[in-house]
């Protein structure tokens, strides 16, 4: 890869780019805590919104606690590149104890391979990892074109966070490591067949990286020497409860051959696992059936042995064409991931080169592990655990093929905005009440920025959906109701990522803040509103892609839905899961409800007049 001169070129680009790149602001304090009630009105009783506005009042005093805290945040963001990057990757991600499976990290299902059989699985693995080898390059030497959005330029940061990086446990917190920002950054990845973990070099001792034909040859060799299905499924430990698997990593490091192997995983660019076959599924539950192969693997019986959840990336390939990926979630958002994504399925279509001579090359390394009876015994836990959390996900993805954003747009509404308010429909219909909703929005226009929280559920989204069945309501004031719901989270929608003024993580730098300053805690955040406005119930996310792919993942809540959608221009993919554990949720119902309230809105807009605007 030659000199360190083009890295002093590629970080001197990277870093004018960023410098030049706004700081996240601090919002108002009284703005905040004006939109904070606003945003309760719909979700809280008269009288729990009467004992907040007192709660607020008090807060907001002139010299009082919240400007106290207000100053603290301000301080904060006058001396650090980004005052919310930090504390938001400890309290959303490290600190989180749960498993990363389901609760954390989302998966993509990739459109369905061609191929059926071992020889097609390699092949497209080998076409994958070059593919992602080709996209890494341009993240090495600087070449990846910076992201625009409504003009404006976006922060390239979690791009360098996603490969050759990883979560490591600790027994209350974990870390994340990256090594490709090290003198010597990894020139491998993982492969994982059967349970068995292999370092595999992929790239040749002069820095280019090995062809097609050659990782095809390497993977030969790993399928070739991993056949054998009875060992133990050490990479299961990982989808634990982070404390439990934090202390049985520290048990499992304490040798000195099982530390080098963890190593070797952690230090790897990213992971592939190979996949055995998963049960048969008809077309129509197909996509379902992969989208939770990608999030857990299926149990103990399939694949979810076959994993590093800890990893940043890892590639699923199965050997009945399914593939797609999983992410764990503390480096980087979804849309970084997705066009790297994007550009690896555009290069597995290209035609092979013309074959190199092949030189011989050595035998990828097996990585091994000493199993102490302990170690089993977390390993029996872990199976344990994977097969309950498993059976309790329900996952429905549907392909919504009656429009797209062709239609929202005709009518010059946001898709995104008309998506959600659908979903806000759906809900309705469902429980005659509306709840909490969070919609995750980039905060990349300023430099460090991971997100923010649109809150898609307002009044006037309350009002659409309380006049859609209504009989009283004609349907030009159903139209009105709904442009308004509509532009309302186009407003909410600007407001965070363009401005980056949206209320929820200023809610938390203040009570982080307070946190810091050993203050005791302010009112508003022990009050039951504040929990209420954080019970999310619908959790959601539009992660678009050219591929046409879905990402999903499980709900952050135990009676709420967790949705994700794609919207391309002439259809939408959505995922929707709930728990079984949870008698009122039901992810199928949920999917159905969103179908006929995204087919009665169109319905309701070509029946009327004046709609066409």
């Amino acid at each position: 890869m030659g000199g360190g001169w083009s890295s002093l070129i590629v970080a001197s680009r990277y870093l004018i780019h960023q410098d030049s790149l706004p700081k996240l602001p601090v919002p108002e304090l009284r703005q905040t805590c004006q939109r904070y009630l606003a945003v309760l009105e719909p979700l809280v009783s008269d009288e729990e919104l009467e004992h907040t506005r007192t709660l607020v009042a008090d807060f907001m005093v002139p010299g009082g606690v919240g400007e106290r805290l207000q100053k603290g945040l301000e301080r904060r963001a006058r001396k650090m590149d980004n005052w919310l990057s930090d504390w938001w990757l400890q309290s959303a991600y490290l600190e989180f104890r749960m498993p990363v499976v389901v609760y954390s990290s989302p998966g993509v299902v990739l459109p369905r391979a061609e191929f059926q059989d071992r020889q097609g699985q390699m092949r497209y693995a080998a076409k994958l990892i070059a593919g992602v080898l080709d996209f890494k390059t341009k993240i090495d030497n600087g070449t990846l074109p910076v992201e625009y959005m409504v003009g404006k330029p976006l922060c390239m940061n979690q791009y360098y966070q996603i490969l050759s990086s990883c979560r490591i446990p600790g027994p209350k917190r974990d870390m994340v490591v990256n090594h490709s920002l090290g003198k010597a950054p990894p020139t491998h990845v993982t492969v994982v067949h059967n349970y068995q973990f292999f370092v595999l070099d992929v790239y040749n001792s002069d820095g280019t990286p090995l062809t097609v034909d050659q990782i095809y040859m390497q993977l030969e060799k790993i399928w070739n020497s991993s056949l054998q299905t009875n060992k133990e499924p050490i990479g299961i430990l990982t989808s634990q409860h982070r404390n439990t698997w934090g202390k049985a990593y520290a048990n499992l490091i304490k040798d000195k051959t099982n530390k080098e192997s963890v190593r070797a995983i952690q230090k790897s660019i990213f992971i592939v696992c190979l996949d055995a076959p998963m049960p048969r599924a008809s077309d129509e539950m197909y996509r379902s059936r992969v989208a939770v192969q990608m999030l857990h693997g299926g149990g103990s019986r399939w694949n979810s042995g076959n994993r590093w959840f800890d990893k940043t990336l890892q590639f699923i390939i199965g050997e009945d064409g399914s593939c797609g990926l999983i992410y764990e979630h503390a480096p980087a958002e979804g849309p970084p991931i997705m066009s790297l994504v994007d550009h690896v399925v555009e290069y597995t279509k290209k035609s092979e080169m013309v074959r190199s001579p092949m030189i011989p090359l050595p035998m990828p390394q097996k990585l091994r592990f000493n199993i102490t009876p302990e170690t089993k015994k977390d390993i029996e836990k872990a199976k344990q655990n994977m097969n309950i959390l498993v059976q309790d996900l329900e996952m429905k993805v549907i392909v919504f093929s009656h429009f797209g954003k062709n239609v929202p747009k005709s009518y010059k509404m946001s898709p995104d905005a008309f998506i959600q308010i659908a979903l806000q429909l759906a809900y309705f219909r469902m429980y005659h009440v509306c709840c909490s909703t969070y919609e995750s929005a980039s905060l990349r226009m300023f430099r460090l920025g991971r997100t923010d929280t649109i809150r898609s559920t307002s009044m006037d989204s309350l009002r659409f959906a309380q006049a859609m069945d209504d009989p009283t309501k004609t349907s030009v004031e159903k139209v009105a109701l709904l442009q308004k719901a509509v532009n309302a989270h186009r407003v909410y929608t600007d407001m965070v990522s363009g401005r980056g003024q949206a209320i929820d993580r200023h809610l938390l730098g203040l009570k982080l803040q307070a946190i810091e300053d050993l203050t005791s805690m302010p009112e508003i955040f022990m009050d039951t509103s504040y929990a209420v406005a954080l019970h999310y119930s619908l959790s959601t996310s539009q992660v678009s892609a050219k591929t046409d792919c879905v990402m999903c993942y499980g709900p952050v809540v135990p009676d709420g839905y967790g949705v994700c959608y794609n919207s391309m221009q002439e259809h939408i993919n959505f995922s929707v899961s709930a728990f079984n554990s949870c008698a009122e949720t039901n992810a199928a119902k949920l999917a159905r409800g969103l179908e006929e309230a995204l087919l009665d809105m169109r319905a309701l807009l070509e029946q009327t007049p004046k709609a066409k605007l």
